[in-house]
């Protein structure tokens, strides 16, 4: 085991030999962008220890419904809760930690666990009664299809009934 070099899973750090700290203002940035102040509780909030498990979301337009994807790995059905209230669909779930056996020496930690929720505004064009999520091999996928009458339309430019213009 003498390959292995321990290091934190911190974004603060001690760095080199005058033991200062160093920090990546884009990471920062990051975590203040994905921070929930409205949540229950203050879990999201962002320290400088992580931790947190935040997925992120693709997000595509078929041309009969919206599907968003988001990978979520050792999460099982029961973890994951989908609902749709109005034109807001929420996606949470946790991960929990695993359990640490006392006398075990970590070498790295940088999975993270922790709850998590995600709020989309939906168009009027989505129909509710037809959402699916399907979590398979650790990827969510949801679909969300449109109405029928929902298609785009294509309009056609022709010539004339334009403003006319006086002529002097």
């Amino acid at each position: 085991m003498a390959n292995l070099v321990r290091r934190e899973n911190r974004e603060l750090s001690r760095g080199g030999a005058t033991g200062g700290y160093r920090w990546d203002p884009f990471q920062l940035m990051d975590r203040l962008l994905r921070w929930e102040p409205f949540r229950d509780d203050f879990s999201a909030v962002p320290s400088w220890t992580g931790g947190e498990f935040m997925p992120r979301f693709d997000v595509k337009e078929t041309k009969d419904a919206y599907v968003l994807k988001a990978d979520l790995p050792g999460l099982k059905d029961e973890d994951v809760d989908v609902s749709l209230n109005g034109n807001v669909l929420t996606i949470s779930g946790k991960r929990e930690e695993e359990h640490r056996d006392e006398g075990e020496q970590y070498y790295a930690m940088e999975r993270s666990y922790g709850s998590f929720a995600r709020s989309f505004s939906l168009p009027d064009s989505v129909d509710g009664e037809q959402v699916s999520a399907d979590l398979k091999n650790g990827v969510l996928t949801v679909r969300l299809p449109l109405r029928p009458g929902a298609q785009p339309k294509k309009i056609a430019i022709g010539k004339g009934g334009g403003e006319k213009t006086a002529k002097a």
